[in-house]
């Protein structure tokens, strides 16, 4: 029986002892008791009894570009046409940049008063906007507001995410469908923008050409007016064929001239036809000397009319083609070139998802250990290779 007994005594004795050599252990190191469980004991409390529950709302969308079917009016659009469109992802970058922006947070300020959701009177002190060191200032709040907002690119499904941290479930969710129906905006505006350049390029591009194609023609009308040719290739032809016909009619004259000469060479129409002859070679060495020779020839100026003729054709070609591009641009701005597709709406949480208390206070512990032990091995590493006096 008395052996029975003596077990109570002894664990009520154990017990008391590990408490004080738990407390002699901590005598003995006040520092492991300043930085580690002093910290640890504080996370504790405040994570336990002072933190303020956080709710998250998502919400996911992806920004989508129609298939378009573009008809190529020649091979000579590719030149003409220096606008185009590319697929949704510069697009969804543009948003995200902008829901991260201080636009969009002085729209939230103006729509969603969003200085008030971030510093509810039931919050905690530390986690409320403003912070104990922290001041009240368009930049105070634009840092709060990237702390307690993440925009992210999943690209694995190729979907942006809308992260929103409030301290309630409807601010979270009213601040999260307020940057939605904002990234649709900027979609809009984006697609007014892209709208307006395409028809502004495509303009400039007729009017260029207009100018170019009226400039070819006046250079076409000055040439013809200067050298009085309407057509230097057909008037060239015409005058060649004046000249076959003529140097027909010499040889005909010719073959007669010979005839007389052997059968009747005392005929007195022999003299005639000689000056016939005479006349109707030197009218076919002017005709050819209207077409080729010296610097008023016809086929001098050839060249230089088919360069203009070609200016003319090309110009003439490269406006139609820059018309018909326009009447596209115009076509295309009535259609929505990017839209937002909503792929997850904003949710309205029913519970807390931060902080997390318990993981919180043990990253608390696990950093001030690991400092501890830091600072404690330098300080043994200094006295040990300290001089001794």
């Amino acid at each position: 029986m008395n052996i029975e007994q003596s077990f109570p005594i002894e664990a009520e004795v154990s017990a008391p002892a590990s408490r004080n050599s738990l407390l002699v252990w901590l005598r003995k190191r006040p520092w492991f008791a300043l930085f580690v469980i002093a910290p640890t004991m504080l996370a504790a409390i405040y994570y336990g009894l002072f933190a303020s529950d956080v709710y998250v709302s998502e919400s996911r969308f992806v920004i989508k570009s129609p298939d378009q079917k573009r008809s190529q009016v020649s091979s000579l659009a590719s030149l003409i046409q220096t606008t185009g469109l590319s697929g949704g992802q510069e697009q969804t970058n543009e948003v995200l940049d902008f829901v991260r922006s201080r636009d969009a947070l002085r729209a939230l300020e103006k729509n969603a008063d969003i200085r008030s959701k971030f510093s509810p009177d039931h919050a905690d002190i530390l986690s409320r906007f403003p912070g104990p060191f922290q001041g009240s200032s368009f930049e105070d709040l634009f840092e709060f507001y990237g702390e307690m907002v993440d925009v992210q690119l999943d690209t694995e499904t190729g979907t942006a995410v809308i992260t929103v941290e409030a301290f309630s479930p409807k601010d979270a969710h009213k601040i999260n469908r307020e940057l939605l129906e904002m990234s649709e905006g900027k979609v809009n505006r984006l697609n007014q923008r892209l709208q307006a350049q395409g028809i502004t390029e495509a303009e400039k591009q007729v009017n260029l050409l207009t100018e170019r194609a009226k400039a070819a023609r006046i250079a076409l009308a000055r040439f013809r007016n200067q050298q009085q040719l309407i057509d230097p290739a057909k008037q060239a032809i015409g005058v060649l064929e004046i000249s076959n016909t003529m140097a027909a009619q010499r040889a005909a004259l010719l073959a007669q001239l010979e005839l007389m000469e052997r059968n009747t060479p005392a005929n007195p129409s022999i003299p005639a036809l000689r000056q016939r002859i005479a006349a109707v070679s030197t009218q076919i060495a002017s005709q050819e000397g209207r077409v080729v020779g010296g610097g008023g020839a016809i086929a001098s100026k050839l060249t230089g009319y088919e360069d203009l003729l070609v200016e003319q054709e090309f110009a003439t070609e490269a406006l139609n083609v820059a018309n018909a591009s326009l009447a596209q641009a115009r076509a295309e701005a009535v259609r929505q070139q990017f839209y937002l597709e909503r792929v997850v709406e904003p949710n309205l949480p029913d519970m807390p998802l931060l902080p997390r208390r318990l993981l919180s206070i043990l990253v608390v512990a696990a950093s001030a250990t690991c400092l501890y032990f830091v600072g404690w091995m330098l300080i043994v590493g200094i006295l040990e290779h300290a001089p001794e006096d």
